[in-house]
């Protein structure tokens, strides 16, 4: 049988492999646009080290750490040279023991001093103006 006819599909036999090939492409892009800009550290050992930390406690089962991820994302360079940015990935058992200490969720961005005092709490924040101006509240402008 020649492979131009079209097969069963209704379509030539010789397109079955690229269209593959670019779904497969499509799906891989998609996934690669999904991924955190920049990693964030999770050691939480930091948190009263003496530089002001911000901590979002993360869980990959749900989307809304994801968002506030992205809204840091944005922030991030204007605060990096005296914030920590950290993750605490709830899958992991020290972030789980940190979540239960302070009473965070998915989603949930927690504000701590140099000397380790929590001194602001954000759940879920909804936009980089509020992440700014809790940011500014709790370490200066």
């Amino acid at each position: 049988m020649n492979d131009a006819h079209p097969a069963a599909g209704g379509f030539p036999r010789w397109l079955k492999w690229p269209l593959i090939l670019l779904a497969l492409a499509g799906v891989g892009a998609f996934l690669w646009q999904a991924l955190p800009r920049g990693a964030y550290p999770t050691d939480l050992s930091r948190v009263g080290a003496g530089r002001p930390v911000l901590v979002l406690a993360h869980d990959t089962n749900y989307v809304g750490s994801a968002t506030v991820m992205e809204l840091m994302n944005g922030i991030r360079g204007d605060y990096a040279e005296r914030v920590d940015f950290l993750v605490a990935h709830l899958a992991m058992e020290d972030a789980q023991a940190f979540a239960a200490r302070h009473a965070a969720t998915d989603g949930t961005v927690l504000l701590f001093a140099a000397d380790g005092r929590r001194v602001g709490v954000l759940h879920t924040p909804q936009s980089a103006d509020e992440l700014h101006r809790a940011l500014a509240q709790a370490f200066g402008p």
